[in-house]
């Protein structure tokens, strides 16, 4: 009985994750799935499992954190069992220019193409359509769209005359 109980022991202490974090540090917090329920613009599926990032305030007791929290969770309760968060790794991507951005007063922009990357031909059964790979302003690389190129002739003239 013994020599079972401490291999269980050594199996689960292999999977065990020693989850900490220190005050200020960055984290994302677990919503948890409620059938049904209208959650952050999303519902079932697509409902986003991880929220975030938020930022730890203090550390309460051994397993619990005090979050920063925005204005729009105040009916949340700002602390959260440790299991509840997950690290967040801070990443490039994530990070947005807004000063470069010229915002409208409802908080959109107008997208503009910097260049045509890539032209290619769709065969359908009994017409060709012609694409055309646009590079938008204030995106990356690996954002670019394909867009038929009547469409972008007829709205942006000025990119084809390169």
């Amino acid at each position: 009985m013994l020599t079972a109980q401490s291999r269980q022991t050594s199996y689960a202490n292999v999977r065990q994750k020693d989850l900490g974090f220190k005050v200020g540090e960055k984290v994302f917090m677990k919503v948890p799935p409620m059938k049904g329920v209208f959650r952050f613009g999303k519902k079932g599926k697509l409902n986003p499992r991880f929220i975030g990032p938020f930022e730890i305030l203090e550390w309460i007791g051994s397993v619990a954190y005090w979050l920063a929290l925005p204005p729009s969770l105040s009916t949340v309760h700002n602390v959260f069992y440790v299991s509840m968060l997950r690290k967040y790794v801070a990443n490039s991507s994530h990070i947005v220019d807004y000063e470069s951005l010229h915002l409208n007063e409802n908080l959109s922009y107008k997208e503009k193409p910097i260049q045509i990357l890539a032209r290619e031909v769709k065969v359908l059964r009994n017409k060709e359509i012609v694409l055309v790979k646009v590079l938008w302003q204030n995106h990356q690389f690996e954002e670019a769209t394909w867009e038929r190129e009547d469409d972008v002739r007829a709205h942006y003239p000025k990119i084809f005359q390169d």
